[in-house]
């Protein structure tokens, strides 16, 4: 039974895909739901890595301002296809039908919704994503999140994307003014979550649960770092 029981920190702000969901099999979910509705052949293991390789490279030229959002979903379908030897150009449309098959499932890091859950009414929680409005509200109801959260903030509707401080500004004005050392973000992304937590100037743990190596520079400061979820509890 966990117990959670936060003496410093009064706000979180979580990251929801790569944090608290599993994004990997949600994406692989998608991909091949997608490409079956529109009979695109056999989707493989191999072809999911090659896509979520590019898909990555997509959000993280998004994070550094040299392509729109807009770019990011419809871009890497064309890059995937094209090296797949795919003859399909409806971009768009592929791209409408796996968000919702992005949201259809959810898979949750290990005893991620246990802390979340028993982290309800002692600390504030509020999600903080890039993730489109379409798959996040499936995925917020699917999972169940959207009765644990005390607020969402979502980057599409917001206008500005992580790790942007003007996203980060949003969030500011929205919450309960608290001193900011006592505002904590979670996040796997160093290049969104823990940028944008450093661009706010609050706490931030770094979700690490691939083991990746450390940063080698100095450019993003954190404050924690966790391989696993429960390790929060260190912290809290």
């Amino acid at each position: 039974m966990l117990d959670l029981q936060p003496k410093h920190f009064k706000i979180i702000l979580w990251d929801m895909d790569g944090t608290i969901l599993d994004f990997y099999p949600a994406e692989r979910n998608a991909i091949c739901s997608t490409m079956e509705h529109f009979g695109l052949g056999e989707c493989t293991e191999e072809m999911i890595k090659r896509y979520s390789k590019i898909n990555e490279i997509h959000w993280k030229r998004m994070e550094r301002g040299e392509i729109t959002k807009q770019q990011v979903l419809e871009d890497r379908f064309a890059v995937f296809f094209e090296g797949e030897g795919i003859n399909f150009t409806k971009y768009k449309e592929f791209n409408e039908l796996y968000q919702q098959n992005l949201g259809a499932k959810v898979f949750f890091h290990e005893q991620a919704y246990e802390i979340v859950a028993n982290l309800k009414g002692k600390v504030l929680q509020y999600a903080i994503t890039n993730g489109t409005s379409t798959a996040q509200a499936l995925k917020l109801k699917n999972s169940g999140l959207d009765k644990l959260f005390d607020g969402v903030f979502i980057s599409d509707q917001i206008g500005y994307e992580k790790p942007s401080k003007l996203f980060f500004d949003y969030v500011e004005a929205q919450i309960p003014k608290v001193p900011k050392d006592e505002i904590l973000v979670v996040g796997d992304s160093l290049t969104s979550d823990m940028q944008g937590g450093n661009n706010m100037g609050v706490r931030c743990c770094w979700f690490n649960y691939d083991n990746k190596p450390l940063p080698e520079n100095d450019t993003v400061k954190l404050d924690y770092v966790i391989h696993k979820l429960i390790e929060l509890e260190k912290i809290l």
